[in-house]
């Protein structure tokens, strides 16, 4: 039987998943600052990174 879970943990869950989003987004903003060649040698593509980089947050 599943265990239903309080307020206060479903706040806090929403809570980091919204500062995730959010921290994934400014990094991916910072990434998109540097060349393609660069972005390759690392494994990331910023075709990629423009897109998750398009989720609006409030701050």
């Amino acid at each position: 039987m599943a265990q239903k879970r309080g307020f206060f943990r479903g706040a806090f869950d929403a809570l980091i998943e919204a500062r995730q989003k959010q921290v994934r987004s400014y990094v991916n903003g910072a990434l998109l600052m540097l060349d393609d060649e660069t972005l390759r040698a690392h494994g990331y593509n910023r075709d990629e990174l423009k897109r998750s980089r398009s989720v609006s947050h409030m701050f």
